[in-house]
């Protein structure tokens, strides 16, 4: 289910160059640096790093675990995914343009990721997170539900782009379906789409709407669950056992792992990276 892909030389030559710039610079916010995570004692930092993991902690051993761990990358390669999210003046990291309609979209040649969810699930937010070693790249986040209206599109230097996709539910655009069905039905470069659930209330009716699109148009899709920082371990757990039971029993083109993350903290974030890396094809994983 995960791309498997050589490598190109250049790449570990920007990876090289971007190891060198990390080492140069402190981290803008707590836990945004890998490296500051492996500081942490150890249940810090499963907590941090491994988040499905440290909740496997607080289920019954009856309770399949087995698809926690599908995903399951070393440090070194957790730390090489980190780099491509750091902008230089060799990998720049930009906001680069948006669209109202597919036809407005940007014709580019680079590997795509877009992220969907219900307005106010934290997309603008866990993309901000995702470049939290990047300050300087304006991602805007509002307090306000509903605020995405158009498809926004942020380069990574030449090597993916992330796409913030309008929320749907309450207070999402009038022409929500004209603007993002053609673009998941068609979009060539999508390599993924990361679906985001709400940590606290779980998959929702709008949310369950989103998933029968997905699997009738057959897009490779994941579940993301926001917020995990705002739910007790038991109702976080009890959302794990039932998101994965429907994801078993109802998906057929759903990644089967979940990724629970914090964009406030940085939970789960590290892992994130590390996905989105390898799936655009640009870190091959030794397992």
């Amino acid at each position: 289910m995960v791309l498997q892909t050589a490598k190109p030389r250049r790449l570990l030559t920007i990876s090289y160059l971007l190891r060198r710039h990390l080492a140069t610079r402190s981290s803008p916010i707590k836990h945004a640096s890998f490296s500051e995570v492996l500081q942490l004692n150890e249940k810090q930092f499963t907590g941090v790093a491994f988040p499905l993991q440290e909740m496997a902690r607080y289920m019954a051993s009856s309770v399949d675990t087995s698809s926690f761990q599908i995903f399951n990358p070393n440090h070194n390669e957790i730390k090489d995914a980190e780099a491509f999210f750091i902008s230089t003046q060799w990998h720049p990291i930009d906001y680069f343009t948006s669209a109202v309609r597919m036809d407005h979209a940007p014709q580019l040649s680079q590997p795509e990721v877009c992220f969907l969810g219900r307005s106010n699930v934290g997309k603008s937010s866990l993309i901000k997170a995702l470049f939290s070693l990047s300050p300087d790249v304006e991602v805007r986040v509002s307090k306000n539900p509903g605020h995405t209206k158009k498809l926004h599109f942020f380069k990574v230097g030449n090597l993916f782009t992330l796409v913030d996709m309008p929320g749907y539910g309450y207070r999402s655009p009038t022409d929500f379906a004209e603007m993002v069905e053609p673009y998941l039905n068609h979009r060539a470069n999508l390599k993924r789409t990361f679906l985001l659930v709400d940590g606290l209330v779980g998959i929702q009716e709008m949310d369950k709407v989103a998933i029968e699109m997905l699997e009738e148009f057959g897009i490779p899709y994941v579940i993301v669950l926001t917020k995990i920082d705002k739910a007790s371990k038991g109702r976080m757990t009890r959302n794990v056992i039932e998101i994965q039971d429907f994801v078993n029993k109802k998906t057929q083109v759903c990644f089967p792992q979940l990724f629970p993350v914090s964009s406030l903290y940085c939970f789960g974030i590290h892992m994130l990276r590390c996905f989105i890396a390898h799936v655009t094809g640009n870190l091959p994983l030794s397992t």
